[in-house]
């Protein structure tokens, strides 16, 4: 008789979720292994006992478009935990001149705003826009900079924190080809696909809590603090894993390495990857009681001031820097006096003092979206028959965002479906 087959999936972080809860769907034995001792990887949220607040270590924006990640929560049971406006628009604020608006995407394909002054963002012409279009025909090999006029008040005041926030690279460095992916199935189809969306309580609430949950009631094992230390492989196939314990893999057992790109190409030699990264940095601030009532709640773009994007959620205020190797290497100190500085003119909070703060570093949160990095991806399958990878860092098509990364774990989840004795 034979045992049914068994997928290990290892890393617990999106793409090692996404891919296990797609396996479980499909009706697939599953064990799911994390080093660590929670799941969600960079993507979750935790009890902070500095601010007495449960925050997220980053923060996410999502999109409506995002059609991978929407299935994904669908799933698992957690549609109903996003929250955003009714329809597509974006607020920002330029704390040099001093002025707000809020930008409308059209409620189709054609961008007709752009003819309407009052529409346009503030400073622009009609034909600054147009240049955009050249994303559209940008190869593997074009920066953004080639494509796009890098200076000019839609440069200062739309494509730069737009971009800086999705690629996490500065904006004229970055590739041409991944914004295009995200403008073609975003901002190119409408307003629809452009909704802006954040998780309501937090993002393990959302993607973690969830998807741990539906995997548990599918059967799935779920292993914290067993961290992968080597893959054994004989011919063109992993025959055996050593984690906790050694576990040797069954004929049509098969596995997927959902890991960062520098722990891939440790335990699978030979994997080109990506090698250089990006930091960003999340400001997280309580609010002085008296401001909790002043200002906004949900998001704002910022221009001309540290961050690109700050996040209100009650009396927490979460600010995000992007591409900010320079910024990550000063103390949390500094780092804090100058995002509070962004907060106090954003919300009008005078002279106000800061509170408690927790400043987060991710030193490698993406890798450098640059063509020349983008090129170090790899695809899904490896040389081995039963081994897939998934992760942000790989072959997707999309920056390291969580749509992509959760369409790297359903890819190789896919993948591992097709395999002969594995489909369902």
């Amino acid at each position: 008789m034979i045992d049914a087959p068994r997928v290990h999936v290892i890393g617990a972080g999106l793409a090692g979720l996404s891919a296990a809860v797609r396996l479980a769907e499909a009706g697939i034995a599953v064990t799911l292994h994390e080093a660590a001792g929670h799941a969600g990887g960079r993507c979750r949220s935790y009890d902070d006992d500095v601010l007495g607040r449960r925050i997220d270590n980053g923060n996410h924006l999502l999109l409506s478009g995002n059609h991978a990640a929407l299935a994904f929560l669908e799933t698992i049971g957690a549609s109903g935990t996003l929250a955003g406006p009714e329809r597509a628009e974006f607020r920002f604020v330029d704390l040099d001149a001093g002025i707000e608006w809020t930008l409308k995407p059209d409620r189709g394909a054609v961008p007709w705003s752009i003819f309407c002054s009052h529409r346009r963002v503030p400073g622009t012409r009609a034909r600054d826009y147009l240049g955009a279009w050249r994303l559209a025909r940008a190869g593997r090999g074009t920066t953004i900079g080639e494509c796009i006029k890098t200076d000019g008040q839609l440069w200062r005041r739309f494509w730069r924190p737009l971009i800086v926030s999705i690629l996490n690279t500065e904006p004229a460095e970055a590739s041409a080809e991944l914004m295009w992916a995200v403008v073609r199935e975003t901002f190119g189809k409408g307003a629809a696909a452009c909704r802006p969306l954040i998780a309501r309580e937090g993002l393990s609430e959302s993607f973690v809590d969830p998807a741990l949950a539906y995997l548990q009631l599918h059967g799935a094992e779920v292993r914290f603090g067993d961290r992968l230390r080597e893959l054994k492989i004989e011919g063109n196939r992993v025959t055996a894993i050593a984690a906790g314990d050694e576990i040797e893999l069954g004929p049509a057992d098969s596995v997927i390495l959902a890991v960062p790109a520098a722990a891939a190409a440790r335990l699978l030699p030979g994997t080109t990857a990506p090698d250089r990264f990006q930091a960003i940095v999340n400001g997280h601030f309580v609010l002085p009681p008296e401001a909790v009532t002043t200002g906004f709640s949900g998001f704002v773009g910022v221009v001309g001031g540290t961050a690109e994007w700050l996040f209100r959620r009650g009396d927490v205020v979460s600010i995000t820097v992007s591409a900010a190797d320079a910024l990550a290497a000063g103390s949390d100190d500094t780092i804090a006096s100058a995002l509070w500085a962004d907060i106090r003119r954003i919300l009008g909070l005078g002279e106000a003092p800061m509170g408690p703060f927790r400043i987060i570093r991710e030193k490698r949160a993406t890798f450098a979206q640059t063509p020349d990095q983008v090129a170090l991806r790899p695809p899904a399958a490896t040389a081995c028959a039963n081994l897939w990878l998934a992760g942000d860092w790989t072959d997707t098509g999309l920056p390291a965002t969580i749509e992509g990364t959760i369409r790297s774990g359903r890819k190789a989840a896919e993948l591992a479906l097709n395999v002969n004795n594995i489909a369902p």
